[in-house]
């Protein structure tokens, strides 16, 4: 990593400084490609966010204060940069020597000055064009990497590439997915100790085994792999993990892949050098197809310590054994060291989608403490003793339908939670909404996955909403959490179910982005609201605070999507604006006036049957195909147009170029080349019946 000369130690006293530099420069001739001259400032002052969390411990806090709770009320708005041409805007920036680095949408990747938002460069991969039916799945990922003045992504078609950061050409790319296969990636590559890892998703796609593998930062040469589940016994085990892991398997599983992908957390640990991976749900999601008799099915739903250098195996702690509800453990892992009963502890801490806080010792893998910090009703407890959860009745669905806290959703997405050190406490964006469970009319014995399309799941899963609650919004929080008491500090309510991740700061501050179009600064110690901003849209992605010259900024992108998207209407996805916003104290920028639309316009068909049969067998079809992007009953939630107010619909042709063509691939559209005439006018006839429904209400409320 590269650091700049204005960027001294000025904290230290002078004799330090010179001992420090000496240091730095020994440590950089030594390992000139380790970074570890830029990773000891950046821990030191946090002038810089070089790492997805800023440092290893991955923990989203700065130490940086002149923007604090006693003046937070004077930050403003410094500038701000639209991102043109892109579906989500939701990912973490970086800044590195006065440079901001993003991506947007699929991988697109661009460089602005951090003090004024003027573009340097972008670097576009152009993945819409190579993606083919991966596409069907996800809009993009949730962060780059930073090392030896290289930008790392990964690309949804599966390729990890280094982007020179001065110049933003490419320096290599490699293809980490197999070929044929329908694994994606959508999380942040982890950079560390001149290596770079990247894992994948895309289980619910097709039957897939999850890996994370390790490159060569400067070279992209592959230096090991690691497979989260185990393969077919017939061919032989990886390594004794893998056969290990297989006696907690039954059946044929390897012939569904099992699942485990690694599309979200993984935290470098330099104290143990080790890597923790959060491994996510099995392929398909209900047991009884995948593993026909149980079993705990290592390593699904768990942390998995790995030698960083190696890639072996050294501990795992499974959070959900046997998971057959979607209860990922990919939410982010964050490291610190605490005292706990008298006594400091190497902890990592994860609070997990199945809606427990984990507490565990990061030398052994050994459970701490687990606690609940969302309602739980599919497990009582956690016993310390066995270190297991106690399921209630029937959370297995075995009996019949089930009703659950939390649902698929999970109490914690991927949005980042934040440790502050100063306060001992973690700020996690929360969600409680339970879900439902059956597998009526799914056949167990005979079950074939889909190797083309989404929901590949075995299993009837539902997302409810609460009873106290409207039908378009959920509970969500913004919960400050002790992982010593294990226990709630604060809790503050926040809108709707999908809201932004989280950084805090020595200045004792939270910030966080809300789906209402807030971004919002709270009192790290009490959670009284000390500031806000209207961003014009909704807010997922996390904020980053980094100082150039003599001045703090604080910088988030500003763009709405993701999973709670299909919750119904939310923010246009046609009008919202896709910004990068950043904020210093004393800041004299404004914002245009932007389109509050949240309505769309319906289009109106005179020629179409307006009754419960029209477009039956393509409501169907929509709900296969089409509403995990534009919505359940077609009504879209902001991460794809609202279909009810496209013109496109009218068109016959229009609509076939579109979905069974191609036409607007390279946009994020993906092409259903295998669809029927007669498949494509029922989802087209039911579409029209949906905007004439709308159409029909509006009126009707107006009378």
């Amino acid at each position: 990593m590269s650091r700049s000369e204005s960027d001294g130690h000025a904290a230290f006293p002078p004799a330090l400084q010179v001992v420090a530099r000496l240091l730095v420069l020994a440590m950089s001739l030594l390992h000139p490609s380790s970074g570890l001259a830029n990773a000891l400032e950046d821990a030191t002052n946090g002038n810089h966010w070089a790492g997805y969390g800023r440092t290893y411990d991955t923990a989203h806090y700065s130490p940086l204060a002149d923007i604090n709770a006693a003046n937070v009320a004077d930050l403003s708005l410094a500038w701000w940069f639209d991102i043109p041409g892109v579906v989500l805007a939701t990912s973490v920036p970086l800044e590195m020597d006065g440079t901001l680095y993003f991506t947007a949408g699929y991988s697109v990747i661009r460089a602005v000055e951090a003090t004024t938002g003027r573009l340097l460069w972008t670097y576009d991969p152009k993945a819409t064009l190579v993606a083919g039916r991966k596409l069907r799945d996800a809009w993009g990922i949730r962060g780059i990497a930073y090392w030896n003045a290289k930008i790392y992504a990964g690309t949804h078609d599966g390729r990890l590439i280094a982007i020179d950061a001065k110049t933003g050409k490419l320096i290599w790319s490699v293809r980490t997915t197999q070929a044929g296969d329908l694994r994606i990636i959508t999380g942040p590559p982890l950079a560390f100790d001149g290596k770079v890892m990247i894992g994948h998703g895309g289980a619910e796609l097709s039957p897939m085994r999850g890996y994370v593998t390790a490159y060569d930062a400067e070279t992209g040469r592959q230096l090991w792999r690691f497979f989260t589940v185990p393969g077919d016994p017939g061919k032989g085990f990886e390594n004794k993990a893998m056969e290990a892991a297989s006696k907690t398997w039954h059946g044929q599983w390897w012939k569904y892949g099992g699942g485990g992908t690694v599309w979200n957390a993984m935290t470098y640990d330099p104290d143990l050098k080790r890597i923790y991976i959060g491994t996510s749900n099995g392929s398909p999601w209900n047991q009884k197809i995948r593993s026909p008799g149980g079993g705990d099915n290592l390593f699904l739903a768990a942390i998995v310590a790995l030698d960083a250098e190696t890639g072996a195996y050294v501990w795992h702690y499974q959070e959900t054994p046997g998971d057959t509800w979607d209860y990922d453990a990919v939410t982010d892992i964050e490291l610190a060291n605490v005292s706990i009963d008298g006594r400091s502890h190497r902890v990592l801490m994860q609070a997990s989608k199945n809606g427990f806080f984990y507490v565990i010792d990061r030398d052994s893998g050994k459970l701490i403490s687990a606690a609940k910090f969302v309602k739980v009703t599919w497990a009582k407890e956690v016993d310390l003793k066995t270190s297991r959860p106690v399921e209630a009745a029937n959370a297995r669905y075995e009996s019949g339908e089930v009703t659950v806290w939390p649902g698929s959703l999970g109490a914690h997405g991927p949005q980042p939670m934040a440790f502050n050190p100063a306060r001992a406490l973690v700020y996690i964006p929360a969600v409680d909404l339970p879900g439902t469970y059956n597998d009526q009319g799914v056949d167990l014995k005979g079950w074939k996955p889909d190797r083309e399309f989404l929901l590949n799941i075995g299993v009837n899963a539902g997302v409810d909403h609460p009873g106290n609650t409207t039908a378009d919004v959920g509970v969500s929080a913004l919960v400050a959490w002790s992982p010593i008491e294990q226990r709630a500090v604060w809790r503050v309510g926040l809108p709707g179910v999908w809201n932004g991740g989280i950084v805090t700061t020595a200045g004792n501050l939270v910030f966080q982005g809300r789906c209402d179009g807030t971004f919002a600064a709270y009192a790290a110690d009490t959670g009284k609201e000390l500031w806000s901003f209207d961003a014009q849209v909704g807010i997922i992605g996390a904020p980053i605070t980094y100082k150039v010259g003599n001045r703090q900024y604080l910088t988030v992108m500003a763009g709405f999507g993701g999973g709670a998207t299909t919750f119904g209407p939310m923010w246009d996805a046609r009008t919202q604006r896709r910004r990068l916003l950043t904020f210093a104290l004393g800041g004299d920028a404004k914002l245009p006036a932007a389109p509050r639309q949240r309505r769309p316009v319906p289009v109106y068909d005179p020629n179409v049957r307006l009754n419960a049969k029209a477009g039956g067998s393509g409501g169907t079809a929509f709900a296969t195909h089409c509403a995990g992007c534009h919505g359940p009953d077609a009504a879209a939630g902001g991460a794809a147009p609202d279909l009810r107010s496209s013109a496109v619909i009218l068109s016959e042709a229009a609509f076939r170029e579109i979905v069974q063509g191609g036409a607007l691939v390279q946009r994020g559209m993906p092409r259903f080349e295998e669809m029927t005439d007669d498949e494509l006018e029922g989802i087209r006839d039911y579409l029209r019946s949906k905007a004439n429904e709308l159409v029909g209400s509006r009126a009707a409320q107006r009378q």
